[in-house]
């Protein structure tokens, strides 16, 4: 009688707190948390503007390349032996003479076959289309292109048992091809025509269990991003889609909140150990309005796919930064240092260029231990080859140091450190203003421009630095053993993409240039120095 009496007194108990525990997750489609799992590994598993993402495995090893669009050198290429840690080893575009017409490089694809490794891509640069180079080895050097007649945007090649291969873009037109010759064998056949989502984009086909898979980013790169697939028992077709689609996006309500946004364009990889595994692009928003300023950056998600069935990514198609889930064995890459030193003749494989660099303009050699910049006509602005080399912003907290050697005889010649996106662009400059130097900050925001006070220059080096904490950036100045001052502080939010358009995420960079006019003056950087606060 206890007993029964103990039991009926505690039930509503036990009631009110199962519902009041269920009542703390605000949102039901979301996984439920799990606070004292171990991280394995942290998305973006390679930060900054490194999108589209594309891999390939050759036994144990996998390659990984992305898009690049109008930076030089193009399509850089990573290894890794776990799929989290990565190193870049090399770049697919690495001579002016592939591309001479200039480049804007949007997705692209690398696939290994028979012993040669093969990127195919789409440069909007003068039209010049769809094309693939190879390589026999990963690094470099990759060869003159192929061009190919095969419409739209972001092709991927695909090798079947039998020995054929096939090309396929954005407009799902379906090809049999020679890559001997770059000749195509059938006419194109539309395969599928996407979920219905908008700016259908990065096709990729892979053959499973007798069936071939198709799948697709749709929806737009922003928000709506998204991955589909469909599938068939001929290649080509009908295919029929998953009625699971999209297998990621983080669009819907299980990832509402999330840090990470506009997940899509994505590779599936089988790995040595049989795992199943998704890379693909997605954003960080700078604060909890829709601004982000690094890029897309290049993420990894776990998939479980069943025999006969359909890929399942991360277990509801959404992903976290901090991912709980095994892993292969971890295998980390040397750090790379923190400061560059100009000691070396060429730059680091981190430094890019917008369109090609004018020879004479850029040197590590008439000076030694100094990057010599000469100021072009051209200015960041007019999306054209310009003084300028960066790299990318990969930290939402950083610091940027520079030590420069100017001395500017007219007041058209300047020269400093940048961020840049898109040509907007930030400029943390040394110019000559009623024949005296001086430091100020320049911010370009499409036609408007605001400058701020100049800071009064003695003779000498000049130190620059810019630090970003998140939602601002902050431009400094420092001579000789003085502290740093501020000169301006501003929202990112002016260079982020969705304020100033287009597919890249900012660059931190060192420039000069004569404003119209050739310039004299050469700019010395003694070296530079990015890291993560």
């Amino acid at each position: 009688m206890k007993n029964s009496l103990l039991i009926i007194l505690l039930f509503p108990t036990i009631s009110v707190f199962s519902q009041s525990t269920i009542n703390k997750r605000n949102n039901p489609f979301a996984a439920p948390p799990f606070p004292n799992e171990k991280v394995t590994y942290q998305n973006p598993i390679i930060p900054g503007f490194h999108s589209d993402p594309s891999v390939c495995r050759v036994g144990d090893d996998y390659y990984l390349i992305t898009s690049t669009f109008e930076y030089f050198p193009g399509v850089p290429v990573f290894h890794s032996n776990d799929l989290v840690n990565w190193e870049q080893i090399g770049y697919c575009i690495s001579r002016k003479e592939q591309l001479p017409q200039g480049i804007n490089i949007f997705a692209a694809t690398i696939r290994h076959h028979d012993g040669l490794f093969y990127m195919i891509t789409t440069n909007l640069k003068g039209r010049s289309g769809n094309f693939y180079v190879t390589a026999t080895n990963p690094a470099g050097p990759w060869s003159d292109p192929v061009f190919i007649n095969v419409p739209g945007i972001d092709p991927d090649l695909f090798w079947d048992e039998d020995g054929k291969s096939y090309v396929i873009s954005s407009e799902f037109l379906l090809f049999e091809i020679d890559l001997k010759t770059g000749r195509l064998l059938t006419e194109g056949k539309k395969v599928w025509y996407g979920t219905g989502g908008r700016y259908a984009e990065g096709p990729h086909i892979y053959k499973k269990d007798g069936f071939y898979y198709l799948m697709a980013a749709e929806g737009g790169t922003e928000e709506a991003h998204s991955e589909t697939i469909a599938r068939s028992n001929n290649i080509w077709g009908p295919y029929t889609e998953n009625p699971a689609n999209p297998i990621l996006t983080h669009v819907t309500a299980a990832a509402q909140g999330f840090s990470i946004g506009g997940t899509g364009h994505a590779d599936i990889i089988q790995a040595h150990d049989n795992s199943w595994w998704m890379v693909f692009h997605g954003y960080r928003n700078i604060s909890d309005k829709v601004h982000h300023i690094l890029g897309r950056e290049t993420c990894l998600a776990p998939v479980v796919w069943p025999k006969n069935g359909w890929p399942v990514v991360n277990g509801n198609g959404t992903v976290t930064e901090n991912m709980t889930c095994e892993t292969l064995p971890l295998k980390p890459v040397p750090a790379k240092p923190a400061k560059t030193d100009f000691e070396e003749k060429t730059l680091g494989l981190e430094w890019n260029y917008i369109q090609y660099p004018v020879e004479g303009n850029i040197s590590l050699t008439e000076r030694p231990g100094f990057l010599r910049l000469k100021g072009a006509p051209e200015t960041i602005s007019t999306a054209n080859t310009s003084t300028f080399t960066g790299r990318r912003l990969t930290d939402f907290y950083f610091t940027a140091t520079t030590r420069l050697e100017f001395n500017p005889k007219k007041e058209n010649e300047e020269a400093g450190m940048v961020l840049v996106n898109n040509g907007s662009h930030f400029d943390l400059l040394v110019k000559q203003k009623n024949g005296k130097r001086v430091a100020v900050v320049k911010l370009q925001f499409g036609r408007t421009i605001y400058t701020s006070k100049e800071f009064a220059l003695k003779p000498g080096p000049v130190d620059l630095k810019i630090t970003g904490d998140k939602t601002t950036f902050t431009f400094w100045v420092a001579q000789g053993d003085n502290e740093f001052k501020a000169l301006e502080t501003v929202d990112a939010k002016f260079l982020a993409t969705e304020t100033v358009g287009y597919f890249t995420g900012v660059y931190v960079g060192l420039y000069a240039t004569g404003n119209g006019e050739n310039s004299n003056a050469f700019a010395d950087f003694d070296w530079f120095e990015y890291a993560k606060k």
